[in-house]
């Protein structure tokens, strides 16, 4: 530390001498923070410069800057009321159960005539069509009882009846399909082409039926670390028996900050804490113990949405439509705000539109937030500071309320102890804990900070990576999930309406249906 820093007290300039503690300083770049130093006569006086044993005078203190507030931290608020699981390891495995598809894609020609026909798909697809299941044949047109005349946008249905040995492809039958004659009681196969879209239905089965092969539901796990976080607050007794010149500043008013610094540091690494662990040496014991580090919610989604134009009502919309109609479909939509999203959103036009519903409000969990409703469902907007601080001021996360889980180890508990060979009191917090996502309806909406379209997305089973556009894309990522706010024709000739999802999959534009496109 240099000799010649000096610090300003009751209007005076005062040398810190060598050995003084040197105040570090806050966001606000006043010299107030200390770190790990315990509250001690003889700490505040190193820190200050002035401050003498026997002399500790202090101005008035505005109690409400140092009472914490609860909306300061969003995100920690959520996981303490989030869904509890007590466990017994500091590692959980997180197991996710993917929705089921809809669908199932033709990889070649079925042609038409025969009784029944093997349905060629690809090796994913073919195992999961069950005997006595059905499939509605999208494109191809079925054809009325008498199986003579064609249903012109009633589709065709398909009946399984098993598995060919040598290719392992379905074997089905047609249920509504054109017959030779009309009072034949099997129909034959019409022609379907290849890329044609099969909708898995529900198993029909016969009258003394009582079993059909079972659904096996096998659950992706994840190893989950609890990360074990402590506050501590150590106050001696010579400091606590001084008579302040202000009553109002206590040990609990240090204790309450201390809280508040404890609390504020923790919702930042909820948000982007990274994944690890190793040893290293317990003081106490002298072994070797682990320390664990949870991994943030910012790399656990599985959608994010690229938006970095000013937000207007086309893409507000647009948005709520993604959130609330996927495979997962939340109850909630809590938005967690950079200020400069908020304020985006804050500016959207609604005068033309009467049916959104713009209100303040204050939710469930006791924050201010504005509420606005559309068709699709509700989004509450509330703003995260823990985000500008991050450097994500222009993006925000919806997070679905119901969707998340907090695994605990120990429950957030409180100590108060004397601490052994020193005339001082040592308080503090015990938290062993991790704040994981369930279910891909979370939504990260990249506002264009330091490339964060990526979050969480990349490399992950299920992830997709939207963006919206108002025309073909140049040059279209393989990874991306365009979403189209106006109604276009592709230059080879592919109709696109307002509100298609496409992904563009070998040099081919296919509807996005909500399964993974990357990972």
């Amino acid at each position: 530390m240099a000799v010649e820093n000096v610090t300003k007290i009751d209007g005076e300039r005062v040398q810190l001498q060598q050995g003084d503690i040197e105040p570090g300083t806050g966001t606000a770049g006043l010299e107030t923070q200390v770190p790990g130093q315990a509250t001690t006569v003889s700490a505040a006086a190193s820190a200050t410069g002035d401050i003498k044993p026997g002399n500790l005078i202090e101005p008035d203190v505005d109690e409400q800057l140092f009472k914490f507030q609860s909306d300061d931290t969003p995100l920690m608020q959520l996981a303490l009321v989030a869904k509890t699981i007590k466990v017994n390891s500091p590692e959980v495995e997180h197991s996710m159960i993917d929705e089921p598809k809809a669908k199932v894609t033709t990889t070649a020609d079925v042609s038409s005539g025969a009784a029944q026909a093997t349905l060629p798909l690809s090796a994913t697809d073919a195992r999961i069509p069950q005997e006595f299941g059905t499939l509605l044949v999208k494109g191809v047109n079925g054809y009325d009882i008498t199986g003579q005349t064609e249903t012109q946008g009633k589709y065709l249905m398909l009946f399984v009846t098993g598995f060919d040995a040598t290719t392992g492809y379905p074997i089905v039958r047609a249920v509504n399909g054109p017959k030779t004659n009309a009072t034949d009681e099997y129909c034959t196969m019409p022609e379907i082409p290849a890329g044609t879209e099969c909708i898995i239905m529900s198993n029909a089965c016969h009258e003394t039926q009582k079993n059909v092969a079972p659904d096996l539901i096998t659950p992706k796990s994840e190893v989950v670390y609890l990360q074990k976080r402590i506050m501590n607050s150590v106050v001696s007794d010579y400091f606590a028996d001084q008579k302040k010149h202000n009553p109002a500043f206590t040990q609990a008013l240090i204790a309450e900050q201390a809280i508040a610094n404890y609390k504020v540091r923790t919702n930042r690494s909820l948000w982007a804490g990274r994944k690890g662990k190793f040893q290293v040496r317990a003081p106490k014991t002298g072994g070797m113990e682990y320390i664990w580090f949870s991994e943030g919610i910012l790399w656990q989604f599985k959608r994010a949405v690229k938006q970095t134009e000013a937000w207007d009502y086309d893409r507000f919309i647009a948005l709520a439509k993604i959130y609330y109609t996927g495979e997962d479909v939340p109850k909630t939509g809590i938005c967690l705000c950079g200020k400069n999203a908020l304020e985006s959103i804050q500016k959207i036009d609604w005068s033309k539109h009467q049916e959104v519903m713009v209100s303040q409000n204050t939710n469930a969990l006791g924050w201010s937030i504005t509420k606005i409703h559309t068709v699709f469902g509700d989004f509450e907007f509330k703003r995260e500071p823990t985000l500008d601080r991050l450097g994500y001021s222009n993006s925000f996360a919806i997070i679905g309320e119901n969707r998340l889980v907090r695994y605990v180890r120990s429950s957030e508990h409180s100590f108060n102890e004397r601490i052994e060979g020193a005339e001082a009191s040592r308080s503090g917090i015990i938290n062993w804990d991790a704040l994981v996502l369930k279910g891909n309806c979370h939504i990260w909406v990249d506002g264009g900070d330091d490339d964060t379209a990526t979050i969480g997305t990349a490399g992950s089973t299920g992830a997709a990576l939207f963006e919206f556009v108002t025309s073909e894309p140049d040059s279209p990522d393989e990874n991306t999930v365009y979403y189209f706010l106006n109604p276009c024709t592709f230059s080879d000739g592919t109709t696109v309406n307002t509100g298609d999802m496409l992904v563009y999959s070998d040099e081919t534009w296919k509807l996005y249906t909500g399964v993974a496109v990357q990972g």
